[in-house]
């Protein structure tokens, strides 16, 4: 039975520190709902006009006051703006996170379509996927796709 080691610096050789090692998912994690409340917010917003606190909760299948807390909280971020008894709207740097998301989101979904992936599960693992997967990786997520569309079909 193999042993699993933890990798390598390449530096000296000696084991990374897992701390080191697991940083960028718990980072991951800290920006994951930010991106999906954004997400959600412009989504809510081109297909009805307007967000609200309301439309969030359903949309994200969460309750009103776990909305508006997180509300609260990206507005300190300074990722969206909203009055009471106000629509949300996204600020230049929410629409930005945004835009990236939904530009991840649809590589990882596109990539895993390409592969053979069931349209069910390609939409549902799409939406954890594009909050973990590195730039290195997404592009060449990315170069697969457009590599498959210029191949002639058989």
């Amino acid at each position: 039975m193999p042993v699993r080691t933890r990798p390598k610096t390449r530096r000296n050789n000696r084991p990374a520190a897992p701390n080191q090692t697991f940083r960028k998912v718990r980072t991951d994690h800290s920006t994951e709902t930010a991106q999906d409340y954004v997400e959600a917010v412009s989504d809510i917003v081109h297909n009805k006009g307007e967000c609200r606190v309301k439309d969030l909760s359903e949309w994200l299948g969460v309750s009103h006051v776990t909305v508006s807390r997180a509300v609260a909280r990206f507005q300190q971020q300074r990722l969206i703006t909203t009055e009471p008894y106000r629509p949300i709207r996204l600020t230049a740097k929410g629409e930005r996170l945004a835009a990236e998301s939904r530009r991840r989101h649809e590589i990882v979904l596109a990539f895993l379509e390409a592969i053979g992936v069931p349209k069910r599960e390609s939409l549902r693992d799409a939406e954890g996927i594009e909050h973990h997967v590195g730039q290195v990786t997404l592009r060449c997520m990315e170069r697969f796709i457009q590599r498959r569309r210029s191949t002639p079909k058989k």
